[in-house]
């Protein structure tokens, strides 16, 4: 089998694990026990913090560590927001993109069932982008957070963060990024990115599932969404899971520093299978930037086509009889018979977004298993799309 979904999660290092190992059996402790065994894991955490503080460019009193990349969507959206509208009435709205993970589209949409505030979604070019034009046309007095990903987990399109946060920032309204794609991939400097909030989750770059972890700016205003012993500074109770900080930590270290040379040779591999699909398959549609006009536009490992007048999972079940293990699309949406949210708003009549499929490669596939892959897919949607498939 050949491993083709790295955007849906990739495998624990094993840098990772022997990182985490002494946190899970010797240096059991609770990080908030006054003893020493609670003082050795409270080290731990605090050096898994300083670590990540250093891959962000940032304060660790700015690091708060979560269960993940939905807890880091959810306490950012949320937690900006109703902390902003605390100090004033009149700021209730948020702004976000209509691309956005489930985790940041639906956070917004509860403030806006639950508590009263307005939601602008905007809307982006064919290639999934907002334009930093339509941002500051909806940014306005009373605009409480704007909320849009540095990469998009559907297409790999990648946004022009900077761009965007600084027309928030203009504005004196914090700007949040769901990083959990970009991570491994992209340059995660939160202030060359100029951003207030950024998330992160451990398992798409080679830590366990269940840890993440949430940038915060110092001074932005952010309400706790769990309350209890006031754990993270106040800002995210909970017993510290300080083995999956470290596995977080170490991960996002590995990964900053592989990352020139990986991107490079990711890069051209997906460009390889991106003029294979389009030559050998007529009928293929490349969704998001095309990387090969637009440098930069689409993260390096990342290929996502549909393929009309095909079932996109009827593809991902004759791939995967092949050896070929691929993505119809976000992996959180799984069995979700809805066209993708993603795919409609960038213009894909349903019909066509559902014959989405998604390739996104590691670093350990050659250039002749792409070239496999690209003919297997060549057959595959051939025989299907064929009056007799």
């Amino acid at each position: 089998m050949l491993y083709l979904d790295a955007a849906a999660t990739t495998p624990v290092r094993r840098e990772v694990l022997e990182a985490m190992w002494p946190y899970l059996t010797q240096e059991f402790g609770n990080a908030s026990s006054h003893h020493e065994v609670g003082r050795r894991a409270l080290a731990g955490l605090d050096a898994a913090r300083q670590t990540v503080a250093e891959v962000l460019n940032c304060r660790p009193a700015e690091v708060v560590f979560t269960s993940g990349g939905t807890e880091a969507d959810n306490l950012a959206v949320k937690g900006i927001a109703l902390a902003r509208r605390d100090r004033d009435a009149s700021t209730s709205h948020v702004v976000t993109s209509a691309v956005e993970h489930h985790a940041v589209l639906d956070s917004a949409r509860d403030l806006a069932r639950w508590d009263g505030f307005e939601v602008t979604e905007l809307g982006v070019s064919p290639e999934g982008l907002v334009d930093p034009a339509d941002l500051a046309g909806a940014v306005r007095p009373g605009t409480a957070v704007v909320s849009v990903m540095h990469a998009n987990n559907e297409t790999g399109a990648v946004q022009a963060v900077a761009e965007l946060a600084a027309v928030a920032r203009a504005r004196e309204v914090p700007f949040h990024t769901d990083a959990v794609q970009a991570a491994g991939s992209l340059e995660l400097d939160v202030q060359g990115l100029d951003v207030a909030a950024l998330s992160l989750a451990g398992h798409k770059i080679g830590a366990p599932k269940g840890v993440g972890a949430l940038y915060v700016r110092r001074g932005t205003p952010l309400r706790p969404l769990m309350s209890g012993g006031g754990h993270e500074r106040g800002r995210r109770s909970g017993t510290s899971n300080v083995a999956g900080a470290v596995g977080l930590a170490t991960a996002l270290r590995l990964s900053a520093e592989e990352r020139p040379a990986k991107a490079v040779s990711l890069a051209a591999l997906r460009d390889r299978l991106i003029t294979g699909v389009l030559a050998e398959v007529p009928t293929a549609l490349l969704t998001g930037p095309d990387p090969r006009v637009h440098p930069g536009s689409r993260l390096p490992g990342h290929a996502s086509f549909c393929f009309p007048g095909v079932n996109g999972e009827t593809v991902l079940v004759d791939l995967e009889s092949r050896g070929l293990l691929v993505s119809s699309g976000s992996a959180c949406s799984a069995g979700d018979t809805e066209p993708s949210h993603v795919l409609t708003a960038m213009g894909y009549p349903p019909e066509v977004a559902t014959t989405a499929v998604r390739f996104t490669l590691s670093a350990d596939v050659t250039p002749e298993q792409v070239d496999g892959i690209v003919a297997a897919t060549r057959d595959v949607v051939g025989r299907l799309g064929s009056p007799h498939g």
